[in-house]
This record gives structure tokens, C-alpha cells and sequence, in this order.
């Protein structure tokens, strides 16, 4: 079969990674509790349908996702479970979430006065947000939560389907804060006459830390994708994580410099003795951006440093050694006894691993794969898909 894509840089998604934290998550929660799968940023960069396919597969009541249009997405391509939109909607849109069966995020009596005008005989599930001390969107008042709520059961176009809550710092050791925004929780569901069918506020910190919290259902994100919710309580997993996300190029040319060559734009990097140079593309348009100069990578089994300036196509290593063109070499991800840690990357930029896999954009194809065999290829630029089996 001929590639579905035309460049040598690729991710590789391993499904069965994310089928196995999805479950091992599932076991560690009580047995009532249904996980809802963030698959939001397309899947956090995995790919939203796979990531959702899966997931399910493994367990998963519903889905979360941050706009509608990537609810869309998921129904459009056949996937018939829960859905929450965890975001702002617009009023006037309620009637397309409806027609698919999708359930909204409401925080204003005003937009739901507003959305009344748009659905006509259809019903639209509502998730209440409270803002409990994220600062984002949410009710904070235990009045205005009473009143809303009071409107959504006394009209017959909303089913008061759920109520849930965000934490600003489930990850950090100090759980005073977190302490705080469950007692508010608690407090705003407890006035509630009757209460809706999911309760949720636990994301994948606190579903690993508190597995016992009381409510129905969990919204799971980060932890599905086998990376740690934050450094500082990666001693606190109850069990292994498996990364699912790995980066992969291949060298595209190769030559040995003598010293005192400079190396890509503004010469910031001169050969110190005779030095093969290779180069590899990939570059800050894939994702792959400038600070990551000095970052290294793995090449038969070794590492390599990235020399000279990240290009918005290509970037340039050091080899250890003479190494041919069509070499693999691997930026995220394993190659015998190393590795290259999403966390890794994500302390060279001097930011979160959530951000990482979100950041390498969709020119760069996904390849998934199951069983070490290639299931799936998306190829973001040719909007192809492939199914090999």
C-alpha cells in the first residue's frame, strides 16, 4: 500500500497504551463512577475520534470536548455516547447541540432565556458549571445556582442533566486549596431539591488521588494520555502511566564539516572539530520550535544534540558518527535503553507536558497503532485517512 503521507516526520499514537491507562483508571475508581474522556484539542493532539474510539473501548461512559464543533466532530463520525461540551456555547446554537444530542455548559439564566427562543420542541441537556475558585466561566452565588436550576426544571425544552465544577490545584501537594473548592462544592450541590444524573468535579489528579470522593462521574484527561497531571505528584500515581505519544523523523542528509563551519541562521552554532551534520525535517511550523535548540535526540540508540537554530522546516544534529540518510531518529519516545519523556521536552520550554503533544501541529501525520502493527494513519494536511489491517 503507498503512504498516505509524503514526508519523513511522523507521530505514533499506541493505542493499546491508552487503552490500558483508560482501564487502570477504571479499576481504581469505585465501580459506580463513570469516567467521562477529555478528548478536547483533538485529543490533546492525539487525534479526538481515535483517542474517543478507544477510550469507550476501554470503559468510558462519555466524552468531554471544549467546543461544539468538536462534538460535531465526534458525531459525525459515528460515535453515539454522552457528550459535554465543557466550554461557552452560544444561545443561539442550543438548537444544533440538541438536534445531535449533545449536552451544553450553561452558567447564565440569560442565556438559557435566550436559547429558549432557538430550540422550539426540541430538549437540550444542561451541565450547570460552578465557579468554585478557578476564576473562569461558573456560578459562584448559591442563590443565582438555586434560581437557574429553578428554570431549567420548569421549562421542558432543558433536562437538568448534570452539575460539576473545576480544581485549580488538584496537582499540587498542598491540598488546602483543593480542600476549599470541594467544601463549596459540596455545599452548592447539597442545596439542590433534586439533584441531576452526573455530579462530577474530579479531573485526572484528583481521580487518582481521591478515587473516593463521593460523586458519579470523573472527567479524565491527561492521565488517559500516560502523562502525570504534574511533576510534583508524580510520586503520588497509583500505578504506571504509559505514554502514548511519540515523534519520529528521519535523516534527510548528511555531511562532515571541519571546524569552525556555523550551522543554520545567525550562525549561532560553529563546528568545534570535524563533525557529520545531519539534517532532519522538521521544524517550528511542525510544532518543533526554536527554543528547543540544544535538545537532544535520540539516533541509533544514542544521543544527538540539535545544533544551530530550528528552521520553520528543518533542524540540524550532531551525530555521533556517520550515519546514513533514511536513519530513524526519535525527538519524543523510546529507542532502546532511552528515552525521551513528553516531561523532558516540556522542562526544556519551560512549560507543561499538556502543552507538548497539543503543540505539534496536524502537518505532522499520526500513525496509530495496535498490537505493533499500524491500524490508522491521519494525514492533517491531505485530510486522508487510511485503515490498515
Amino acid at each position: 500500500m503507498n503512504s498516505p503521507y509524503y514526508r519523513d516526520t511522523w507521530v505514533e499514537i499506541q493505542l493499546d497504551y491508552l487503552k490500558e491507562n483508560v482501564l487502570s483508571v477504571r479499576n481504581h475508581l469505585p465501580k459506580d463512577v463513570d469516567i467521562f474522556a477529555v478528548v478536547k484539542a483533538n485529543g490533546y493532539g492525539h487525534g479526538d475520534v481515535q483517542v474517543a474510539k478507544t477510550a469507550l473501548e476501554a470503559g468510558a461512559h462519555g466524552l468531554c470536548v471544549a467546543f461544539l464543533d468538536e462534538a460535531l466532530v465526534l458525531r459525525r463520525n459515528g460515535i453515539d455516547v454522552p457528550i459535554l461540551v465543557l466550554g461557552a456555547s452560544r444561545p443561539e446554537d442550543a438548537a444544533i447541540a440538541a438536534m445531535h444530542n449533545i449536552s451544553l455548559t450553561v452558567f447564565q439564566k440569560e442565556w438559557l432565556e435566550k436559547a429558549m427562543l432557538t430550540l422550539n420542541n426540541q430538549m437540550l441537556s444542561i451541565h450547570v458549571k460552578c465557579d468554585t475558585g478557578m476564576g473562569r466561566v461558573g456560578i459562584r452565588d448559591k442563590q443565582e445556582l438555586t434560581e437557574m436550576v429553578g428554570f431549567i426544571e420548569g421549562n421542558r425544552q432543558f433536562v437538568f442533566e448534570g452539575i460539576f465544577t473545576h480544581f485549580a490545584t488538584a496537582d499540587e501537594l498542598n491540598t488546602n486549596y483543593y480542600e476549599k473548592q470541594l467544601h463549596q462544592f459540596t455545599e452548592m450541590v447539597h442545596i439542590l431539591d433534586k439533584k441531576p444524573r452526573y455530579i462530577h468535579c474530579a479531573n485526572s489528579a484528583a481521580s487518582l488521588r481521591f478515587p473516593q470522593m463521593g460523586f458519579n462521574a470523573v472527567r479524565l484527561g491527561i492521565a488517559m494520555y500516560g502523562l502525570t497531571p504534574s511533576e510534583e505528584m508524580s510520586e503520588l500515581i497509583p500505578f504506571p502511566l504509559k505514554e502514548v505519544f511519540s515523534l519520529h523523523t528521519r535523516i534527510v542528509h548528511v555531511k562532515k564539516l571541519p571546524p569552525g563551519e556555523s550551522i543554520s541562521y545567525g550562525a549561532t552554532y560553529q563546528t568545534k572539530e570535524e563533525e557529520w551534520i545531519a539534517t532532519l525535517p522538521i521544524g517550528y511550523a511542525d510544532g518543533w520550535i526554536r527554543k528547543l535548540q540544544g535538545q537532544v535526540v535520540l539516533v541509533d540508540g544514542k544521543e544527538a544534540p540539535i545544533v544551530g537554530r530550528i528552521c520553520m522546516d528543518q533542524c540540524m544534529i550532531r551525530l555521533p558518527h556517520y550515519l546514513p540518510v533514511g536513519t530513524t531518529v526519535t525527538l519524543i519516545g523510546k529507542q532502546d535503553s532511552l528515552f525521551i519523556s513528553i516531561n523532558d521536552i516540556a522542562r526544556k520550554l519551560e512549560t507543561i507536558n499538556y502543552e507538548i503533544p497539543c503543540i505539534i501541529s496536524n502537518r505532522v501525520p499520526r500513525v496509530y497503532m495496535k498490537n505493533g502493527e499500524v491500524v490508522e494513519v491521519r494525514n492533517g494536511l491531505l485530510g486522508e485517512k487510511n485503515n490498515w489491517k
